[in-house]
């Protein structure tokens, strides 16, 4: 059950984690699914929890004043997800999280967390990496859509996350990457026809 969390934690630290101190930590942790189509949190809800995905994916955005949504994080096994902001703050949450498909995830509360951070010190050294991680691709995201073209961004998005490319919906990945829908599905078609790429969903 917690391999793949096990896996994820060396991956990130860079080394191996005694039996210990996993054991120490996947005792703070509990299992709950979600629905496809189900809210892991909603905007304007305080979010007290990080997950940790273990089956299925989800994805958080933020909606805007005519409800066109905004992704900001797409999250498939493996992945975290949380709205930091509100889970540091204390304040509202600004993204929703939704699961995209039927979702089994391993929930961490702030008390918790504060908890391993404080008592575990190889778990406070895993946290500030995942988090300075997140804060780095997101830095070099914007950074992308400020400066490069579409199809540029659409192409080093594809060969970077393949994965996603097939089970996330392109209305959502055109999203993420600031383009429109109608832009992306030109571009894919032009990447087709010039070197053949694998199908995405379309959903």
């Amino acid at each position: 059950m917690f391999t793949l969390l096990k896996y994820n934690i060396e991956k990130t630290i860079g080394h191996s984690i005694s039996e210990k101190d996993f054991k120490s930590f996947h005792e703070l942790v509990f299992e709950k699914s979600f629905e496809k189509k189900s809210f892991l949190v909603e905007e304007g809800e305080l979010c007290n929890y990080i997950y940790f995905v273990r089956e299925g994916s989800c994805y958080s955005y933020i909606a805007d004043k005519k409800g066109e949504k905004h992704v900001v994080q797409f999250a498939l096994e493996g992945f975290w997800i949380s709205d930091l902001y509100s889970f540091f703050s204390n304040r509202p949450a600004i993204y929703s999280i939704e699961a995209l498909e039927s979702l089994n995830v391993l929930v961490l509360n702030k008390e918790n967390f504060q908890n391993c951070c404080d008592n575990i010190p190889v778990f406070d050294r895993f946290f500030r990496m995942l988090i300075q991680n997140a804060y780095v691709s997101l830095q070099y995201r914007m950074a992308k859509t400020n400066s490069e073209e579409a199809e540029s961004r659409y192409e080093e998005f594809a060969r970077q996350n393949p994965h996603i490319i097939q089970r996330i919906p392109q209305y959502l990945i055109a999203s993420y990457l600031g383009i429109k829908p109608q832009s992306l599905s030109r571009i894919r078609k032009e990447m087709v026809s010039k070197k053949g790429i694998v199908k995405q969903k379309i959903i």
